[in-house]
C-alpha cells in the first residue's frame, strides 16, 4: 500500500495483522520499552522488524532504530526513513540519503475524525474545501485523510528542521487524484540553496485504511 505511494527508489515493509515478524528487539530498543503495555510492545517490536527487512533489502546489516528529539527514529548513516503504525497494521520506508532529502509515511483506520480533534487540526479554508470533497466523493473521509496528511507532512519536516511543526502551519490542499500539497505557512527547510515552501504528496485508501506519504527531492 505504501509502495505505490512513494518513488521507486525507497524501499518499504509492510506487516498485517499478527504477522510472523522477527519481534527481536536490541537491548537498546528494549530498554526504551520496560514500562510500556503489550500492544505497545508489539507495534515498537514489528514495525522496527519492518525497518531491519528494509535496511537488508538495501544493503545496510540490521541494526537498532533508537528515538531521538521527539520520538524521531534515528537511522544508520547515509539512509533517511519513516515508520508508522495503527491497530494491526504497520510499515516502515527507507531510502538512501542520495536519492531523497527526507521522507514522511503514515497510516490510519478509515473513519471519520471526532469533530473535536478536526477543530484542532485544520484551518478554516482546509475545513471548506473538506465539505465540498465530502459532497463529490462521501466514499473517503477526508477529514481522517488531512489528519494523516498532517502527520506524513510533520515526519517528513522534523528531520529537516528538528523543529515542531504546529497542525496550523501547514495549509494542505487535497485532491481527489491521490495527491495533496502542503504549503508550508512557516519558513521553511533550506534544501539545496532553495527555503521549501511546500511539500508534496500522495494518499489512497485499502482495507480500511488511509495512507500518505510525502518524498522530498534533492533540489
Amino acid at each position: 500500500m505504501i509502495e505505490q505511494l512513494l518513488p521507486p527508489a525507497v524501499v518499504t515493509v509492510e506487516a498485517y495483522g499478527q504477522d510472523d515478524a522477527d519481534l527481536a528487539l536490541f537491548p537498546e530498543e528494549a530498554a526504551l520499552m520496560t514500562r510500556a503495555v503489550a500492544k505497545r510492545r508489539r507495534e515498537f517490536a514489528v514495525v522496527r522488524s519492518c525497518a531491519r527487512r528494509a535496511m537488508e533489502k538495501l544493503g545496510v546489516p540490521p541494526q537498532p532504530v533508537l528515538s531521538g528529539e521527539r520520538g524521531a527514529p534515528c537511522w544508520p548513516a547515509g539512509l533517511v526513513g519513516s515508520m508508522t503504525h495503527c491497530d494491526d497494521y504497520c510499515a516502515a520506508a527507507l531510502v538512501r540519503a542520495a536519492d531523497l532529502v527526507s521522507l514522511g509515511i503514515d497510516v490510519e483506520v478509515h473513519r471519520p475524525l471526532p469533530d473535536e480533534v478536526l477543530a484542532t487540526v485544520s484551518l478554516p479554508a482546509e475545513v471548506d474545501r473538506l465539505r465540498r470533497l465530502s459532497d463529490r466523493r462521501p466514499d473517503v473521509h477526508w477529514d481522517r485523510l488531512l489528519f494523516s496528511a498532517k502527520e506524513s507532512v510533520y515526519k517528513a519536516w522534523f528531520p529537516l528542521t528538528q523543529e515542531w511543526l504546529d497542525f496550523t502551519e501547514a495549509d494542505i490542499e487535497l485532491s481527489e487524484d491521490g495527491r495533496f500539497r502542503a504549503a508550508l505557512l512557516v519558513p521553511g527547510p533550506q534544501v539545496g540553496g532553495h527555503r521549501l515552501d511546500h511539500f508534496e504528496g500522495r494518499w489512497t485508501t485499502e482495507l480500511g485504511l488511509i495512507a500518505t506519504a510525502v518524498a522530498v527531492p534533492h533540489t
